[in-house]
């Protein structure tokens, strides 16, 4: 995609996925003060600056065309912001990228992250390939390897786990699992035996979280 591609707006169910605006500022900071998104992610946006300064990076990656930000609200509950889902291109020429995603405390395990990834996953798929003429091969989702919630969410749209990524503390105090999905899913989605249970993680932003 080039500067002149449009922002877009994608649906699933009742959820919507859109560009950031500046006047979800206050629905950002409620989301961020959730002693889940503080444990598992790695930014903290505790102020209005932050959030300012947050918003106004998911604008100049749209127009930059290497950063897809995308607020997932609930059109049946009015519009409220319920997740975050991005797609992280490695390059103009790459055909990977990394995608990442956060729900708030109201919105776990109501299957919101599933749903909104796998339209994520449809749209870019689609769209760079209509616009790059090459496309996108594989995506990429990498948690930090206690994330089981994060696992679930890969498994259930199409990830595969592709391999361990090493501790590297700081920063990255555990292991990490590194997902993959191919443009083209062959085998179904791999079930596992927690899936009923209630997400405790609020996702993963693209890397493994530093545990707080």
């Amino acid at each position: 995609m080039d500067e002149g591609h449009p922002e877009v707006t994608l649906a699933a169910g009742s959820l919507l996925l859109r560009p950031w605006r500046p006047d979800d500022a206050p629905a950002l900071l409620r989301a961020h003060a959730d002693p889940a998104m503080r444990h598992w992610l790695a930014t903290q946006l505790t102020s209005a600056e932050d959030a300012a300064g947050w918003l106004a990076e998911q604008r100049e990656g749209w127009a930059a065309g290497n950063l897809f930000g995308f607020a997932v609200t609930d059109t049946a509950l009015g519009g409220e912001l319920v997740g975050n889902l991005v797609l992280k291109r490695h390059g103009p020429a790459s055909d990977t990228a990394e995608v990442g995603y956060w729900t708030t405390a109201s919105a776990r395990g109501r299957g919101v992250a599933p749903r909104a990834l796998m339209a994520l996953c449809d749209w870019a798929f689609a769209a760079f390939a209509a616009f790059t003429g090459e496309g996108l091969a594989r995506l990429e989702l990498v948690h930090q390897v206690d994330n089981e919630a994060s696992c679930r969410v890969a498994e259930k749209c199409g990830f595969a786990l592709a391999g361990i990524l090493p501790a590297f503390p700081p920063a990255y105090p555990l292991d990490g699992h590194r997902h993959v999905r191919s443009a083209v899913v062959q085998d179904a989605p791999q079930q596992v035996s927690a899936a009923g249970r209630r997400a405790e993680s609020a996702g993963t932003a693209g890397g493994r979280a530093t545990r707080r």
